[in-house]
């Protein structure tokens, strides 16, 4: 699971570099399929990729949206102003800089959780360092295990307790985790719709059916609308303030999120594996020193 958020957010910043390229490319006059074979011919394998799909018969917006994440916004973003005729050059960019915020602020969350996560995957092992421990100080920890029913009960209930334990922390640190897409990168496409002469109702519907991410952003984007013409003020820059907004908050709720989690955490270190440890580390030593040691009559 953390491979994957971290490969998500890794992805939005290459694609904020790549797309940042193709508006310099197509600003300088290329064509949008010979930027595109320009920027896989750097070594970029998304690029690559997506130039091998259209080479195969797909539509391009439909083979960069195949390579999911941040580049569904963008195979959005390269439809919405395409259908509208929004200029495309100034589009990408506007987007690189939404996907490198967004990444930044996903860099900032995947910080401010590094160390209460690595703290509570270190402690994972703290049962099987006192299994150890007993080993090193020469007591038969494996006689007690294997021979005593009570060593074996400990050790089954020490296994149970730090299998919970895993699973409860991985729970934890799945819901502290950035939610996926890009935050704001609805208000961003329908600012772009209305910019290139779209009616609202047609800039909802073209942004409805694209694959930007952010499905629940529709209500919060209608507000808006509605304050622009209630002011009498042009949505565009509303939109793209509120967007911004959006992106901070993010940023901010990842932040108390990850510091709730340094709380969090230590429940199931207190339920289950402190516990574990007595079990695994604590219960068979004694019970070697026990058996081991003559009770007098």
């Amino acid at each position: 699971m953390r491979r994957g958020v971290d490969a998500g957010q890794h992805g939005g910043a290459d694609a904020a570099t790549s797309v940042q390229t193709l508006a310099v490319l197509l600003q300088a006059g290329a064509v949008p399929l010979v930027a595109w074979h320009h920027l896989a011919g750097t070594g970029d394998t998304h690029a690559s990729a997506i130039v091998s799909r259209v080479e195969s018969g797909t539509p391009l917006v439909s083979a960069i949206e195949a390579e999911g994440g941040a580049w569904a916004d963008l195979a959005a973003a390269w439809e919405v102003a395409t259908t509208v005729g929004a200029p495309l050059a100034e589009v990408l960019r506007m987007i690189a800089e939404t996907l490198r915020d967004a990444a930044s602020a996903a860099d900032d969350v995947r910080i401010a959780l590094a160390e209460p996560a690595g703290t509570a995957r270190l402690l994972l092992w703290m049962p099987f360092a006192g299994l150890l421990l007993g080993f090193a100080l020469g007591f038969d920890t494996i006689g007690v295990i294997v021979g005593n029913p009570l060593g074996a009960a400990c050790v089954i209930a020490g296994l149970l307790l730090v299998l919970a334990a895993r699973f409860w922390t991985r729970r934890l640190l799945r819901r502290a985790a950035p939610a996926p897409g890009t935050p704001g990168m609805r208000a961003e496409l329908v600012a772009v719709a209305l910019s290139g002469g779209a009616s609202i109702d047609r800039a909802l519907r073209l942004v409805a059916d694209s694959s930007a991410s952010g499905a629940d952003q529709e209500e919060r984007i209608r507000t808006v609308l509605d304050l622009s013409r209630a002011a009498g003020v042009p949505a565009g820059e509303l939109l793209r303030a509120s967007a911004a907004q959006d992106r901070h908050a993010s940023r901010i709720q990842g932040r108390i999120r990850a510091a709730k989690l340094s709380t969090r955490l230590l429940v199931p270190l207190g339920v289950c594996t402190l516990p574990a440890f007595l079990l695994l580390g604590v219960a068979p030593l004694l019970l070697s020193v026990l058996r081991s040691t003559p009770l007098p009559l």
